[in-house]
């Protein structure tokens, strides 16, 4: 883990109303060469085991980002309490 930052900026992805210790997902946005690096690591571990990092990149990220909300991940979470499909394009 010494290759990860110790002044990274991590935030909890959690919902706003969301109370207590989670355990929740963090993410950190790691610096580049330049605001729009794809190359620029981001740093993603869950509250209840900080010590435990992943480590990507902004491209890979962002890709994710746009398949979680086109539904591309929806199979996973089927049959779930309270969870409700993306909405595809007509």
């Amino acid at each position: 883990m010494s290759d990860i930052p110790p002044d990274l900026d991590w935030v909890r992805a959690a919902p706003e109303d969301a109370t207590g210790p989670g355990p929740w997902i963090e993410l950190a946005f790691g610096e580049g060469n330049g605001e729009d690096d794809p190359e620029a690591p981001v740093y993603i571990r869950e509250t209840s085991a900080p010590e435990n990092v992943v480590t990507t990149n902004r491209r890979k990220w962002d890709a994710f980002v746009l398949g979680v909300q086109a539904g591309e991940f929806d199979h996973f979470v089927e049959g779930v309490e309270g969870f409700e499909p993306t909405a595809k394009p007509e």
